[in-house]
C-alpha cells in the first residue's frame, strides 16, 4: 500500500506500508512538490490528477523581474527573455529560437506547411494561433475593447496601436534625427528618408517604392482593382483608409477636432492642413527654389513649374495642364458649363474664383490697396499688375529673344511674332490678325468708321 501524507515541511512525501513487516518507510520524492493544500490521497495518480487544479497558483518567481510563474518549465522559458539565449536553431538557415514550438513553426516557412484550415473560406495557415485570429473575420468578434472611448477590436495588435492614439505613446523612435513613432513598422519605412533605399519597383511602370505597402497600392493605379466597397452606396476604393474616411460622409462622424476653432474634420490629413492655418506652419520646402507650402500635394504640383510636367490632357483639344483642378475648368470651355452663379443679379461663372471676384462689383469692394500711390483695386490680379509699374517688375520672359513682360497676356500676344500665330479672324474678308486690338481697328475699315 502506498499513501500521501504532509509532514511539518512544505513537502508531500510518499509513505510506503508493506503488508508483511509493519514497517513504515517515508520517501521524499525527487521532484519534491510544493504543499499547498491539506488533502490526501491513497494513490499517486490521484494525487497528480488534483495538483493539475492548481496550476493557476504561481510558485516560481522570476529573480530578475517581479514575474510569477505556475511552472518551473515557463519560468526557464521566461528567464531567457533576460538572457537572450535561444537554445533552438533552424537547420535550414542560421535563425535561432528561445522556445522549441516557436522554431517548429519558423521551419514552416521552409516546408510551406500550412496545418490549420478555416472550414469557412478554407484559407491554410501554418500557426493555429493565426487560424484563430483570422476566424473572427467570419464570427466578427472583437475581444478587446478600449476602456476610454469603447471601440472593440478583433486584434490584440489592433487594440494596442489604437490604445496609442490616447495615451500618445510612440515606443519607437529614430536614431539618426530622434523622430518618435507609434508603430514599428512605420519606424523602418521611415529610416528609408535617410539611406533613400527604394527595394520595391512597379513591375509595370518601373517606379520604386520604399516599402511594399505603398507598391501595393499604386499597383492598383494600373488594375484599376479597388477591393474595398461601402455597404450603403456601394462606391469602391482602392485603400481602406479611403473606405473608413468616406463612410464618415454616411455617419457624419467628425472625430478631428480643432483646439483652436473647434472646427471638426472628418479624416486626419484635413485636420493637419488646417490646424497649419493657425501655426502658419509651412513644412513642405522645393529644394530648387526653397519656396515654402503647409501641404505635400501644393508643393508636389509646384514642382512642375520646374520641370514643366504636364500630366493632365484635354480630350477634346489635347492641351495640357499642370493641375487636374484646371483641366476641368478648361473643359468648361468646351461644355459652356457655369455651374457658380452670382444670386444678386444670376451671372454665371465657370470657375468658383471668379463668382468671388464679380461679387465685390456688387458691393463696390476693393479689397486690394497699393501702398505706393494708395490706388484700390477689387481683384488682385489688376493690383498684382499694377504693382509692376512702380517696381518695373517683368517676371514674364520670352523664351526666344529673352524679351521680358510684366503681363503674361503680353508675353502671349508677343509670342505670336515668332510662332506667325493669327488666331483672330475677320468676318468679312476673312484676313487674320495676331492681337484682337488689331482686328478691332481693321473692322472699322469695312464699316468706313473713323473714331479718331
Amino acid at each position: 500500500m502506498e499513501g500521501f501524507i504532509k509532514t511539518d515541511e512544505t513537502y508531500l512525501v510518499s509513505v510506503k506500508a508493506s503488508c508483511y513487516d509493519a514497517v513504515v518507510q517515508i520517501q521524499t520524492p525527487e521532484d519534491e512538490k510544493h504543499l499547498i493544500c491539506e488533502e490526501e490521497f491513497s494513490e499517486k495518480s490521484h494525487l497528480n490528477q488534483h495538483y493539475r487544479t492548481h496550476r493557476n497558483v504561481k510558485l516560481h518567481s522570476c529573480d530578475v523581474c517581479p514575474k510569477l510563474f505556475s511552472q518551473k518549465s515557463h519560468l526557464t522559458v521566461h528567464y531567457r527573455t533576460h538572457t537572450n539565449e535561444k537554445p533552438f536553431s533552424c537547420d535550414v538557415c542560421p535563425k535561432k529560437y528561445a522556445q522549441k514550438c516557436h522554431l517548429n513553426v519558423h521551419y514552416r516557412t521552409h516546408t510551406n506547411e500550412k496545418p490549420y484550415c478555416c472550414d469557412v473560406c478554407r484559407k491554410e495557415f501554418s500557426r493555429k494561433y493565426d487560424l484563430t485570429v483570422h476566424y473572427r473575420i467570419h464570427t466578427n468578434e472583437k475581444p478587446y475593447s478600449c476602456d476610454i472611448c469603447h471601440k472593440e477590436f478583433s486584434f490584440k495588435s489592433s487594440f494596442n496601436l489604437h490604445y496609442r492614439i490616447h495615451t500618445t505613446e510612440k515606443p519607437y523612435y529614430c536614431d539618426v534625427c530622434y523622430k518618435e513613432f507609434s508603430r514599428k513598422s512605420i519606424l523602418n519605412v521611415h529610416y528609408q528618408t535617410h539611406t533613400n533605399e527604394k527595394p520595391y519597383s512597379c513591375d509595370v511602370c518601373r517606379k520604386k517604392f520604399s516599402c511594399k505597402y505603398d507598391l501595393t497600392l499604386h499597383y492598383r493605379t494600373h488594375t484599376n482593382e479597388k477591393p474595398y466597397s461601402c455597404d450603403v452606396c456601394h462606391k469602391e476604393f482602392s485603400r481602406k483608409y479611403y473606405l473608413t474616411v468616406h463612410y464618415r460622409t454616411h455617419t457624419n462622424e467628425k472625430p478631428y477636432s480643432c483646439d483652436v476653432c473647434h472646427k471638426k474634420f472628418s479624416d486626419k490629413s484635413s485636420f493637419n492642413v488646417h490646424y497649419r492655418t493657425h501655426t502658419k506652419e509651412k513644412p513642405h520646402s522645393c529644394d530648387i527654389c526653397h519656396a515654402a507650402f503647409s501641404r505635400k500635394n501644393s508643393l508636389r504640383v509646384h514642382y512642375r513649374i520646374h520641370t514643366n510636367e504636364k500630366p493632365y490632357s484635354c480630350d477634346v483639344c489635347c492641351k495640357e495642364f499642370s493641375r487636374k483642378y484646371d483641366l476641368t475648368v478648361h473643359y468648361r470651355t468646351h461644355t459652356n458649363e457655369k455651374p457658380y452663379s452670382c444670386d444678386v443679379c444670376r451671372k454665371e461663372f465657370s470657375r468658383k474664383y471668379d463668382l468671388t471676384v464679380h461679387y465685390q462689383t456688387h458691393a463696390n469692394e476693393k479689397p486690394y490697396s497699393c501702398d505706393v500711390c494708395h490706388k484700390k483695386f477689387s481683384y488682385k490680379s489688376n493690383f498684382n499688375i499694377h504693382y509692376r509699374t512702380h517696381t518695373k517688375e517683368k517676371p514674364h520672359s520670352c523664351d526666344v529673344c529673352h524679351a521680358a513682360f510684366s503681363q503674361k497676356s503680353s508675353l502671349r500676344m508677343h509670342y505670336r511674332i515668332h510662332t506667325n500665330e493669327k488666331p483672330y479672324a475677320c468676318e468679312v474678308c476673312n484676313r487674320r490678325f495676331s492681337q484682337r486690338g488689331s482686328l478691332s481697328q481693321h473692322y472699322r475699315t469695312h464699316k468706313k468708321e473713323k473714331p479718331y
